[in-house]
């Protein structure tokens, strides 16, 4: 049977109209960000999708740190992922477009200094080397791995880190180098971890660094360098226990997400950040990252239902803080 002209346009208008309410009820939530926090901003997306039996759709993108603040205070995000606390100029950004904030710390972080597994050498480190090696001075100059340490062989080094818009770039060279961004520049950089990790895999003389779980993720392929804050202190490696005790240091620091306060009205942002609260520990564990104790989350869910905005970190790092620091801060 043939369909009149009238019946065929009705259809189609049926099926636009369907097709419109099925977009309409699939609320989205919009995250970016850092490349350190993604995997448990990720972890928590899928679980929260499916309690929602797909209701809601929540997005997360790697920017790094600075590129996910760029889109966040342009008010092109609901959430930011960030392994650094939000800096001053970044605040002024959001203040100048109208966007208000909530900081929430989700999780601690080994920010992990990595060799290649045939190097036999280098598997102890001090700051003081690390900083040779990483210091602008050392640009075209220190190229070999002798020159760091006599000990060490004549062998060329290759270095492998996060772009200039990673907050592990900011946090490494401010923890290690005494400011944020200082660095030599002749190292293969990027925000994707995973190619930094593909570079050290296939290069003995490699060294690189970014978030532990990386590492975790990539043992099998990479090695770890233990930290000695100065010549004569033991070298601590990173690890989860290392981190809650405190003595991984100055590479063990908190994570964030930072959450706009006018999209946290929205039913879907609202829920999805209880959900991270509530699930947050667990979840933090499960992709090897270190949780905050449970007390800090029913602080954020508190926080949150309050809506305090701003930040608690001057706009800064806050090189070698520790979990108990990080409380004392958020108990204020």
């Amino acid at each position: 049977m043939k369909m009149t002209k009238f019946a065929a346009v009705a259809a189609m208008a049926l099926t636009g109209l369907s097709a419109s309410g099925l977009v309409q009820a699939q609320a989205l939530v919009k995250v970016d960000g850092s490349s350190t926090v993604y995997p448990i901003t990720e972890a928590v997306a899928e679980d929260f999708q499916k309690s929602k039996k797909n209701s809601v759709r929540v997005t997360v993108g790697i920017s790094g740190t600075g590129g996910g603040f760029k889109k966040f205070c342009r008010g092109e995000t609901d959430v930011s992922d960030a392994s650094r606390p939000i800096t001053k100029k970044e605040i002024e950004d959001c203040k100048a477009a109208g966007i208000e904030f909530i900081e929430l710390p989700i999780a601690y972080d080994a920010l992990t200094v990595v060799i290649n597994p045939k190097n036999d050498w280098a598997r102890k480190m001090t700051v003081a080397e690390l900083k040779a090696i990483w210091e602008p001075a050392a640009q075209g100059k220190l190229t070999s791995w002798k020159q760091v340490n006599s000990a060490w062989p004549d062998r060329p080094i290759k270095l492998y880190g996060p772009g200039a818009d990673s907050g592990t770039f900011e946090y490494f060279t401010e923890a290690i180098n005494g400011k944020a961004k200082a660095t030599r520049g002749d190292f293969t950089a990027s925000e994707d971890d995973n190619v930094l990790v593909q570079g050290v895999a296939r290069d003995v003389g490699g060294l690189g660094y970014f978030g532990f779980a990386y590492f975790v993720e990539n043992k099998d392929k990479l090695a770890a360098v233990s930290v000695a804050t100065e010549a004569g202190k033991p070298a601590v490696a990173p690890s989860l226990e290392t981190v809650i005790n405190g003595t991984y240091q100055p590479l063990a620091r908190p994570i964030f997400i930072y959450v706009n306060a006018k999209a946290a009205d929205r039913p879907e942002v609202k829920e999805f950040v209880e959900y991270y609260m509530k699930h947050g520990e667990s979840l933090t564990k499960e992709v090897k990252y270190v949780p905050l104790p449970a007390k800090a989350y029913a602080y954020n869910l508190d926080h949150f239902a309050k809506r305090g905005k701003g930040t608690k970190f001057g706009g800064e790092n806050k090189v070698g803080m520790t979990i108990e620091d990080l409380m004392k801060i958020e108990a204020k």
